[in-house]
């Protein structure tokens, strides 16, 4: 994905910043359309140089314009090209019905059908645009359908078809496009969720309108750039010690699950904390010293026995391994109170959701169902709009939300980060632990509570990108770990 701004809007604040560059700015409408087309013909062309047969399909509205500027713009470069309207041009209004007519007058339409597509180099998708709001169907979800099925390359204009711009699901069926230029805002859909399936190659280009359009619209999201690792970890002082790092105890691991401790205890030291206890059950101490002898690992059979360990400790980690018997609850119940800065994951999430309470300093880290049982609702109804759930967490219970999955999101309530980093290798046990342990290292040393958790993520999707460089089938979070320190050392 090339460098793109950070600032990602909502559709309806897309269609506002459009209004304001032709109203306030005097661009016609018909410029921003013939500029979008023109941009997005110059990156076929720069992509897709050996494409000599282009379809391009259009629906109404201006994404179809857009769609019948491209078609116009081929046929004039002596590409033999399918035009292929999904609604009928006559229908059409103002700038689009224009650009219909001018591509009309220089390429006869045709009607769609799949063994088109045996003989097409390029699809250009225009069918549908930031404004859909219910599941595609009917003749444009038959050609979506079969235009994935066929394999062809495919250019989205602004957004591949039947992705919701504003949440990144897939309303029923959706393009599968190489490249989708985009123009004006970045619309926040195409950043997670199913977009990740969808989008490709996305390029942004603000069609020249000015800066001084985007005053005042603050931004519904942000993205995690690729120099913030660099901007927030700096060089360490060379009189550092250990002193300086931070303390931070990783409690769980119930009987069978003590790797998921280990892992975290060894992702908190990996990130640079000063010192890393881990408590965990009695017959996991010995294991977990002679895999990670740096690790202080403590036996505890009851939540008593915490209260020292606790005092000595600058940051928690509370969850992975934890389980849902009784030793996990009475653990989770000693620091859920306490004073000090926490970071919570699975099944400390577990004990969270059936006793909700609020805190400012922690971070908590769900996964799909860990957010739908803190939302008390389903995994649907969370990926449906990942925004909303990661916010109402995060204003719900105080602090940080981290809803995990492809295109991260971090929310303190306020304003989302989103993280494009990261790869499907990482759909595998304990990548999650490594987390917890990541994110409580960072805040040990000091970073605040969402510094922490947006260095956090973005450290631990660029790792498992790294270690997934010999495959992402077959990733495991040991491999995470040992390409960590390279990337906490930018």
């Amino acid at each position: 994905m090339s460098e793109l701004p950070d600032a990602l809007y909502t559709p309806e604040q897309v269609r506002a910043l459009d209004r304001r560059a032709i109203e306030d700015h005097g661009i016609p409408g018909g410029v921003l359309m013939a500029r979008a087309g023109r941009a997005t013909w110059r990156l076929i062309r720069q992509r897709f140089p050996d494409a000599r047969r282009v379809m391009v399909l259009c629906g109404g509205g201006n994404n179809g314009g857009d769609g019948y500027v491209i078609a116009r713009l081929a046929a004039d470069a002596g590409l033999a090209v399918d035009l292929c309207p999904f609604a009928d041009p006559a229908g059409l209004s103002g700038d689009a019905r224009r650009a219909a007519n001018e591509a009309l007058a220089r390429v006869p339409s045709a009607a769609f059908s799949p063994e088109r597509l045996a003989e097409t180099d390029l699809v250009v998708d225009a069918l549908l645009g930031t404004g859909l709001d219910r599941p595609v169907s009917g003749a444009m979800a038959d050609a979506i359908g079969a235009v994935n099925a066929s394999h062809c390359r495919v250019v989205a204009v602004d957004v591949p078809s039947g992705l919701s711009a504003r949440t990144g699901q897939v309303m029923g069926i959706a393009v599968r496009a190489a490249l989708t230029p985009t123009f004006i805002g970045l619309k926040q859909g195409l950043f997670t969720g199913e977009a990740a399936d969808c989008i490709g190659e996305v390029v942004f280009d603000d069609l020249q309108v000015p800066a001084a359009v985007h005053d005042g619209m603050e931004p519904s999201a942000r993205l995690l750039g690729a120099e913030a690792l660099e901007a927030g970890l700096p060089r360490r002082p060379r009189t550092a010690h250990k002193g300086a790092f931070g303390h931070v105890l990783v409690i769980g691991g119930d009987l069978g699950m003590g790797g998921a401790v280990r892992i975290a205890g060894e992702a908190a030291a990996r990130s640079g904390a000063g010192l890393t206890s881990v408590v965990t059950r009695p017959a996991h101490v010995a294991a977990l010293l002679a895999a990670r002898p740096e690790l202080m690992v403590h036996g505890v059979e009851a939540g008593s026995g915490l209260a020292a360990l606790l005092a000595r400790a600058d940051v928690l980690a509370v969850g992975p391994g934890l389980g849902q018997a009784e030793w996990g609850r009475a653990l989770f119940e000693a620091v859920r109170d306490g004073d000090r800065p926490l970071v919570v994951d699975a099944d400390g999430l577990n004990w969270l959701a059936q006793a909700p309470t609020r805190r400012d300093d922690w971070v908590l880290t769900p996964h799909p169902g860990e957010a739908a049982r803190l939302l008390d609702t389903d995994i649907a109804e969370i990926d449906r709009d990942r925004f909303a759930a990661v916010t109402a967490i995060a204003r719900q219970y105080g602090g940080v939300a981290v809803l995990k999955g492809a295109g991260t999101l971090i929310s303190d309530g306020l304003c989302c980060r989103v993280c494009t980093e990261g790869n499907p290798g990482m759909a595998s046990g304990g990548m999650g632990d490594a987390l917890t342990g990541l994110i409580a290292g960072l805040r040990a040393q000091g970073f605040d509570t969402l510094a922490s958790a947006c260095l956090g993520v973005q450290a631990h999707a660029r790792a498992a990108d790294r270690a997934a460089l010999d495959g992402e089938r077959g990733l495991l979070a040991g491999d995470l770990l040992n390409a960590l320190r390279s990337v906490v050392n930018p």
